[in-house]
């Protein structure tokens, strides 16, 4: 199980800002974001745009294989805009 953490746009479209969820152990960016997704489909609309930090580590959604710990945090990071 991994906490994960929501932040501005993927907060407001998961409807919550942290959950704990159970993943698999060896996953890719790509697939833990599928898992995600499958729990609240409306991330979808920014797929293209965002970012995951595993253990406060920017990772981009592909093919980079993740080895999860129990209790690992994985935020959530769509852009941000501002000036």
């Amino acid at each position: 199980q991994v906490s994960v953490l929501y932040f501005a746009r993927s907060a407001e479209l998961a409807g919550l800002r942290c959950e704990t969820l159970s993943v698999p152990r060896q996953v890719t960016a790509l697939q833990l974001w599928e898992e995600i997704v499958k729990v609240h489909p409306r991330l979808a609309v920014i797929r293209d745009q965002v970012v995951f930090a595993v253990r406060q580590e920017y990772v981009l959604l592909g093919d980079q294989l993740l080895v999860l710990q129990p209790g690992d945090e994985v935020a959530i990071i769509p852009p941000i805009s501002g000036g």
